[in-house]
């Protein structure tokens, strides 16, 4: 699955769970900082991420994803 596939995926969960325009959601934007999420929302985000396309992002690797990118990039390794 390629990047933007998977861009294509996480969007509506993004939009939904921070209750925001889809369309603001692009690969460089910081969840905390452009998306207003702040960091539990950020972890409930990224496990409903993992749900929805069926990918375990380890733990350890959580503190690293900050914006929509990071994410994208994770579950690609995941699903490798």
């Amino acid at each position: 699955m390629s990047e933007e596939e998977i861009l294509d995926k996480i969007r509506p969960i993004i939009a939904e769970k921070l209750s925001i325009p889809a369309d603001k959601i692009t690969m460089d934007a910081s969840f905390i900082k452009d998306l207003g999420a702040d960091s539990l929302t950020a972890f409930e985000m990224i496990w409903a991420i993992e749900d929805a396309i069926g990918v375990e992002v380890p733990d350890e690797t959580l503190m690293d994803i900050h914006t929509v990118h990071d994410a994208v990039r994770e579950i690609s390794r995941q699903l490798a």
